[in-house]
C-alpha cells in the first residue's frame, strides 16, 4: 500500500450535504464498480483496493478520534458515512476491529498496546476476528468457558469459539476468555488479544445457508498469550465490552436495509403486476408505515447521540425492529417473487436487477448476531419494563 496521505481537513466543519456530496464523488471514483451490491460478502483480495484507498485517505475509522488515526466524526456524521456506503452498495470491509477492538483500546488499551495495534488498524495492515460465540454461549456470553490461565508471562488458552466472522483469514483475534470460576460469571471474564498464528490455534471454516465459508469455528489447545496483551484489568473484559453495545445497537437498528429490501421488493410488485392485489397494497402499505416509524425512531436516537446523550438499555428496541421487519419484508419478497423466489439468482428488470432469495437470505442472521433478539427482549424486559428475570 501507498504511503498514508491522510486528509488533514475536520470533517465536522464541512455542512451535510457537502459531507454527502464529496462522499459521493469518491465512492464513484475510488470504489470499484464490479463490487457494487454483490449478492456476497466480497473477498478479502477484491475489497482490498478499497480498503487501501480508504485508508491512504485516512478515512478507514470514521468515528474514531483524530489523534488515533480516525476521521473524529459525530455521531450524525457518522451515520451519514455509513448511509452513503449503503446507497452505492459497497461490500462490507473486515471491519471488527473498526468498529469494536479500537474504539475498546483507545479508552481501555496500554500507551503500548495503542501504538502497537491502532496504526494497524487505521491503514488497513491487519485483519482482526472478533472472538465472543461458543458452542453455548452465543448471545449469552457470559457462560462462555473459554479459559485462560496464567502461566508465567503468559496466558494459556483453552477452549473453542465458534461463528467467527472472518478468521480464515485474521491475522489477529480480540476474544473474551474466562479467568475466574470462583466469581459471579460475568465477573470472571477478561479481554484478551492474540496472534492467530500462534502454536495450539486452529481454524475451521464453517459454510453458510448462502454457500460462503466466511465464519468459522477457532479452537484453543494450550495456546500460550503474552500477558501483555491483556486489555484492561483481568476479570473486568465483560464491562469493557458491554460499554460499547450501545453504540453497536444504535448501528444494528440502521433503517437502511430495509428501506433497500422494499425499494425491491415495490420494484418486484410493478414488475409483477401485484399493486393490482387489494390484499397484497395492505401489506405494502402496512411495511411502509412501519419503516417510516423505525426511521422516526432511529432519528431520536441519532439526535440524542448527537446531543452527547448517554443511550439507555430501551436502544435495544432499534435492533429488534428494524431486523425482523427486514425479515417480514423480504419474506413477502419470497412470497411474491414465486418460482424467482426459490433460486438464489438475479433477475434483470428494465429498471433494475432483484435477487429475491439472497435478499431473504441476507435479512435471516441479523436477528442473530449482535446479540440475538430474544436476548435485546430479555434486556428489555429487565431494564426498561422492570420484569422480573
Amino acid at each position: 500500500m501507498e504511503a498514508i496521505a491522510r486528509d488533514p481537513r475536520d470533517m465536522n466543519a464541512l455542512r451535510d450535504e457537502e459531507f454527502r456530496a464529496e462522499l459521493r464523488a469518491f465512492l464513484h471514483a475510488a470504489y470499484p464498480e464490479h463490487l457494487r451490491y454483490l449478492d456476497r460478502r466480497p473477498t478479502i483480495a477484491e475489497i482490498r483496493p478499497w480498503l487501501d484507498a480508504l485508508a491512504r485517505k485516512g478515512w478507514l475509522a470514521p468515528h474514531w478520534p483524530r489523534e488515533h488515526g480516525g476521521m473524529g466524526l459525530s455521531i450524525g456524521k457518522y451515520l451519514i458515512y455509513y448511509d452513503e456506503l449503503g446507497r452505492h452498495g459497497t461490500g462490507r470491509l473486515p471491519d471488527h476491529a473498526i468498529h469494536l477492538l479500537g474504539p475498546l483500546l483507545i479508552r481501555y488499551g496500554t500507551d503500548a498496546q495503542k501504538a502497537r495495534f491502532l496504526p494497524g488498524i487505521a491503514e488497513g495492515r491487519e485483519i482482526w476476528c472478533q472472538g465472543y460465540s461458543e458452542p453455548g454461549a452465543g448471545s449469552d456470553l457470559a457462560s462462555l468457558r473459554t479459559e485462560a490461565v496464567l502461566n508465567g508471562d503468559d496466558f494459556v488458552v483453552t477452549g473453542q469459539k465458534i461463528w467467527t466472522s472472518m478468521a480464515p483469514h485474521a491475522d489477529w483475534i480480540f476474544m473474551l476468555v474466562r479467568t475466574n470460576k470462583a466469581v459471579p460469571q460475568q465477573a470472571g471474564i477478561s479481554f484478551l488479544l492474540a496472534d492467530m498464528k500462534t502454536p495450539g490455534i486452529t481454524v475451521r471454516p464453517i459454510m453458510n445457508l448462502k454457500g460462503e465459508s466466511e465464519f468459522a469455528e477457532v479452537f484453543f489447545d494450550g495456546a500460550r498469550v503474552p500477558c501483555e496483551n491483556l486489555v484492561g484489568e483481568i476479570d473486568k473484559g465483560w464491562t469493557m465490552a458491554k460499554s460499547l453495545l450501545g453504540d453497536e445497537r444504535i448501528t444494528l437498528g440502521s433503517p437502511r436495509q430495509s428501506a433497500y429490501a422494499l425499494e425491491r421488493l415495490e420494484l418486484l410488485a410493478r414488475e409483477t403486476a401485484s399493486l393490482a392485489d387489494a390484499a397484497f397494497v395492505d401489506r405494502l402499505t402496512q411495511l411502509r408505515l412501519d419503516l417510516v416509524a423505525l426511521e422516526a425512531s432511529f432519528r431520536r436516537y441519532v439526535g440524542m447521540a448527537e446531543k452527547g446523550q448517554r443511550l439507555g438499555p430501551d436502544v435495544s428496541m432499534l435492533k429488534v425492529w428494524a431486523t425482523e421487519l427486514f425479515q417480514r419484508i423480504t419474506a413477502e419478497m419470497v412470497e411474491l417473487g414465486g418460482e424467482l423466489g426459490g433460486f438464489k439468482r438475479a433477475v434483470q428488470f428494465e429498471a433494475s436487477t432483484v435477487d429475491v432469495m439472497n435478499q431473504y437470505l441476507e435479512a435471516t442472521p441479523p436477528t442473530i448476531y449482535g446479540g440475538s433478539n430474544e436476548i435485546q427482549r430479555n434486556i428489555l424486559a429487565k431494564a426498561v419494563l422492570g420484569l422480573p428475570g
